[in-house]
């Protein structure tokens, strides 16, 4: 097949998270830097999503080093992950965010072909040392025998929600971030994702929510949960840094159109009460979830609003298990499940 054209040109979008997968990619945490006095309990959650995953799913595990390799086996082992569907796979890595470090895939639905894209990544713009995470894709690519293909933007996963038949959304305040593309106009990056997601409608929400280190990732905010339909955070407490920033986002979400020119319809999630440590907020979210074949993997922060949270997503996912996992340690890395995760579509 040429690949003079675009990958929309010849066929080609990035699925829906709820459309069925293969596989989820996790990478195995390592680094206690960015869980500085809390690490020893932070492996334990990835066990915890292994086993939720296995049960529907296969699991593909990026392992940085025998150490690392030696902590998942046996965090794995203790949390009674059964591992027919596990798979470990040594590959360096810098961080855990496989959602931004790891290759997006996308699909050619006559064909059946599916291709990886690389798009450029500079941890947020520039916040921790990323020279392993850059090859993320490349080993990935080597592992699945798909074609790899890099496209010439720096682009993070958790920036981006689409809904699997043209729309795409996401946040003015990373995308449009001078750390990410600075020498990129709104409407070449917008070209961008077009060619290369299969996309024809892109969606822009303002801004992210205190605590939130990547400059307003919308899956800290909004997510697509149908084709005309999103969840979004609401505060309710007025005077939370957070109200005017997600009543800008509601407002701007109630006059969007999918690719159809259907407003979209929207449900609303609450927020946890506000979390910090050593003096700093932690972007407490229940948007950050992940939606897997069997279960949708979703923060809990021993928070009168998990529960409230929970039926939101079940009503959204009525086939799926919502499994709800403790996150107040995790969201001290500054992200949740979905910032952890990156599907593999079938």
């Amino acid at each position: 097949m040429s690949r003079t054209k675009t990958l929309a040109a010849q066929g080609f979008r990035m699925p829906a998270e709820w459309e069925p997968h293969e596989a989820t990619w996790l990478t195995w945490p390592h680094d206690d830097d960015h869980w500085p006095g809390i690490f020893e309990g932070i492996p334990q959650i990835w066990a915890q999503m292994v086993k939720a995953l296995e049960t529907g799913e296969d699991v593909h595990l990026a392992i940085h080093d025998d150490a690392t390799e030696e902590n998942a086996q046996l965090e794995m082992k203790k949390a009674g992950v059964q591992g027919d569907r596990v798979f470990l796979h040594r590959i360096p890595n810098n961080f855990s965010w496989a959602r931004d470090h790891g290759p997006i895939l996308v699909k050619n639905d006559a064909t059946g072909e599916r291709i990886l894209t690389e798009w450029q990544y500079n941890a947020w713009g520039g916040k921790w040392d990323h020279h392993l995470d850059d090859e993320v894709p490349s080993f990935v690519a080597k592992e699945t025998g798909l074609h790899l293909i890099k496209v010439p933007m720096v682009l993070e996963g958790g920036s981006i929600s689409v809904n699997g038949t043209g729309s795409l959304l996401t946040t003015e305040a990373c995308l449009l971030h001078p750390n990410r593309n600075p020498t990129m106009n709104k409407e070449t990056i917008e070209q961008h994702l077009k060619d290369n997601l299969g996309v024809s409608n892109i969606l822009w929400l303002n801004d992210g929510i205190e605590g939130d280190d990547t400059n307003g990732h919308v899956d800290d905010l909004t997510q697509f949960v149908s084709p005309n339909s999103v969840v979004t955070i609401v505060e309710e407490n007025e005077a939370d840094a957070n109200y005017t920033i997600l009543q800008e986002n509601l407002a701007r979400l109630r006059t969007m159109k999918n690719e159809t020119g259907e407003l979209l319809k929207i449900h609303e999630l609450p927020m946890p009460a506000e979390i910090r440590r050593e003096d700093m907020r932690l972007p407490a979210t229940y948007a950050n979830f992940y939606v897997a074949n069997e279960v949708v993997l979703m923060p809990g922060f021993n928070d009168p609003n998990d529960d409230k949270a929970a039926a939101v997503l079940q009503l959204c996912f009525p086939s799926r298990k919502i499994v709800q996992i403790d996150t107040r340690e995790l969201v001290f890395g500054l992200g949740a499940f979905h910032c952890i995760t990156q599907q593999m579509p079938a």
